[in-house]
């Protein structure tokens, strides 16, 4: 299937219903997601970026019948990751001499990813490609968004900008486009992007966003690499981005937690009726951790002014469920958070410490020394957690 986004400009990709996980088991895909290749028919004819290595036969063959491939004059790589560049190795085995641009890290990721030596042409910001009918191709090397390899490329007088990773989410549609598709869902999927790969990349976001915006370039699509393509204000999810990229936070406190015989859940549970007693507008979400999507909940965590971690102490430390959220925060490097812990015990009770230590090393402002209850916590200290709710919220 392809289909003519703008002029000489179409959609060669694929719509992967299926898909589940990314990144190896690393990303959560409820909604599924897409591939967005580009095929530009002007005086020159350019391919930007391919699909995943699943459907690289399926996408070359599909290809061909868009066009004789020996026709393709350039094939643009705005980023080496398989997912985009999956079906490289495919199509180069027809077209061997057809130029690839990338940048120089591209180089080396898609030498490293395929051990192949192509008819590399290396592109840095402002560098351009000549495409026949007074338009051009303006390449601006978009570093760790998300890889150092990363760039976009801009289409002149068609004012389409190639974002690549950037701008997109895995979103499965047949709509294709920002404006056709359940609105909820879209930015819900996009902050969820964002939040889980972008969000260490925050300040390196908004500096290479604001030297975009100061070309002054008109933008009449983002043309990304997953998902939807942006048409309607296709600028809202610029200026999303760069809100996010800011310490983002909303009116919103999220418990995350495990438990082993319901102790620590109840110390959530009592800790939420504090809060919520206390500040009837803050937004109050619970999650057991070993329960839930652990990608949804580092979107939550992303949102929030304020966490608290809980987990019961087991062999003198924290729970597995619990220690894989905590390291997946540890590389997101989350700012402008506040957080506390609290937590089950038997005998030693080291858990709130453990998890306070772990936060307070990456970057979260710790409220104070969290709260711990002896076994299966009776009345007295469910009324001490609802208290320490309180303190919470009022914090």
């Amino acid at each position: 299937m392809s289909f003519k986004i703008k002029n000489n400009v179409f959609w060669v990709g694929k719509t992967d219903w299926e898909l589940r996980k990314f990144h190896g088991n690393e990303y959560s895909t409820h909604r599924g997601s897409t591939y967005n290749s580009y095929l530009i028919k002007e005086e020159k004819t350019v391919l930007i970026d391919t699909v995943w290595m699943p459907f690289a036969k399926e996408f070359v063959k599909n290809l061909s019948k868009e066009i004789n491939l020996d026709k393709i004059d350039y094939v643009i790589a705005n980023h080496a990751e398989i997912d985009h560049s999956g079906a490289l190795p495919e199509l180069m085995e027809h077209i061997p001499n057809t130029p690839i641009y990338c940048t120089a890290n591209g180089v080396k990721s898609l030498k490293g990813h395929y051990h192949k030596d192509w008819n590399f042409q290396v592109v840095k910001t402002g560098d351009t490609l000549d495409l026949g009918n007074e338009k051009q191709l303006v390449f601006v090397e978009m570093k760790m968004l998300h890889w150092p390899d990363s760039m976009a490329c801009y289409m002149t007088k068609d004012n389409i900008l190639f974002s690549n990773d950037a701008f997109g989410q895995h979103y499965a549609t047949e709509y294709m486009y920002n404006d056709l598709v359940d609105q909820n869902e879209l930015f819900a999927e996009c902050i969820k992007y964002y939040a889980n790969i972008l969000t260490p990349f925050s300040t390196f976001v908004d500096k290479k966003i604001k030297e975009v915006l100061s070309l002054n370039l008109p933008i009449d699509i983002i043309a990304t690499s997953h998902g939807v393509i942006w048409r309607d204000n296709p600028t809202q999810i610029v200026e999303k981005y760069l809100a996010w990229a800011n310490a983002y936070q909303e009116n919103q406190i999220t418990i995350l937690y495990d438990t082993m015989w319901d102790g620590t859940k109840r110390m959530a549970e009592a800790i939420s009726k504090g809060i919520v007693e206390t500040d009837k507008a803050v937004n109050v979400k619970l999650y057991n951790i070993a329960n839930s999507d652990k990608n949804d909940i580092i979107t939550e965590i992303f949102k929030s002014k304020t966490i608290l971690v809980g987990s019961p102490t087991i062999g003198g430390g924290i729970i597995s469920s619990t220690a894989e959220i905590l390291e997946m925060i540890k590389g997101l490097r989350f700012k402008n958070k506040k957080a506390a812990t609290f937590g089950c015990y038997g005998w030693s009770g080291e858990s709130i410490k453990i998890i306070k230590e772990h936060l307070e090393n990456n970057g979260f402002s710790i409220i104070n020394d969290g709260i711990r209850a002896l076994w299966n916590p009776d009345q007295e200290s469910i009324e001490k957690c609802v208290e320490f709710g309180k303190e919470i919220a009022n914090s």
